[in-house]
């Protein structure tokens, strides 16, 4: 009587462990620049171009990058206007391929700023509006507006946790004091961490990502930022690599060169959720055709 007593406890609580089990649900968040998904003078097939939208083979390409990754997030950078996003959304889901559900796009900021942060998403959210002043000092004394960030909130098996979307500064510059634009994303870099600081104390211990385009190497002080404050760990770098076991995510055709611009960050707490094995950098077929990034991308259970 006792064993079989013994052998239901066993059976109830092996049941309750399995149901626990199943009820876990993986998460893929990937980050794309898509560069110049928007109306500019471009070349095209050799030739100048003015006024000219993304070339279709380019778009075509994009898509299959999207459908293979087949993300539940999508960052995206270097969107255009809202129209832009709202195609990519429908050639998406007009195929066989990645559904998503919804989406968000927010205004790049400073003069001129053609180039948007947006965001397809397969799970529901909860868009932030950007109300704080992420400017920064630069030189002369004289403040520069941050491009922002897209922030987005989510509930997934009753956790919540939060995403930043950014694309800093990128190393061209007509400055000759801050060579290939470092010190400004540097400053730019410190005032999005600190709003994300503010907000999220890391003595709460919360649920977060960064991501995007960050335009600069693994050790430089932008990164550095967003990492550590003093003895304080704000996030992890996640390691994501391709097939080969490359990291690199940019490639600059005009000097022939590769580089690694493009990262997931986690909160320490997000960060043991990452599904070991499965960050990854995208080296799909005649990706650099779409875009001179590759998409970066991890599996997270909650």
């Amino acid at each position: 009587m006792v064993v079989d007593k013994l052998i239901l406890t066993f059976i109830f609580l092996f049941g309750l462990l399995r149901f626990s089990e199943s009820q876990a649900e993986t998460v893929r968040v990937a980050s794309l620049n898509v560069r110049n998904y928007l109306t500019m003078d471009r070349m095209v097939s050799g030739h100048w171009k003015k006024d000219y939208p993304k070339p279709s083979k380019e778009k075509r390409i994009l898509r299959s990058i999207i459908n293979q990754a087949n993300p539940d997030i999508l960052a995206l950078q270097e969107m255009g206007e809202p129209y832009y996003l709202n195609e990519l959304w429908k050639d998406l889901n007009s195929t066989d391929g990645v559904r998503f559900s919804y989406s968000a796009w927010i205004p790049g900021l400073g003069e001129g700023e053609e180039r948007h942060l947006a965001l397809l998403s397969k799970l529901p959210f909860t868009l932030i509006n950007q109300e704080e002043d992420l400017s920064f000092k630069y030189f002369e004394g004289r403040r520069e507006p941050s491009r922002g960030i897209l922030e987005a909130e989510f509930e997934t098996n009753g956790t919540k946790w939060s995403l930043f979307n950014l694309h800093l500064k990128s190393k061209w510059t007509e400055r000759p004091d801050d060579p290939e634009a470092s010190i400004r994303r540097e400053r730019e870099a410190r005032a999005i961490r600190d709003y994300i600081r503010n907000k999220y104390p890391i003595y709460k211990y919360p649920d977060y990502l960064v991501l995007g385009d960050f335009n600069d190497h693994k050790n430089s002080a932008a990164i550095r930022r967003f990492l550590q404050v003093n003895n304080t760990e704000l996030s992890k770098m996640i390691q994501c690599q391709d097939k080969q076991g490359h990291f690199w995510t940019h490639y600059w055709d005009k000097q022939d060169s590769y580089a690694r611009f493009d990262y997931l960050l986690a909160s320490p707490k997000l960060f043991k959720k990452l599904i070991p094995g499965t960050a990854k950098i995208g080296d799909f077929h005649l990706c650099l055709l779409a875009s001179d990034h590759r998409m970066v991308y991890a599996d997270f259970e909650f």
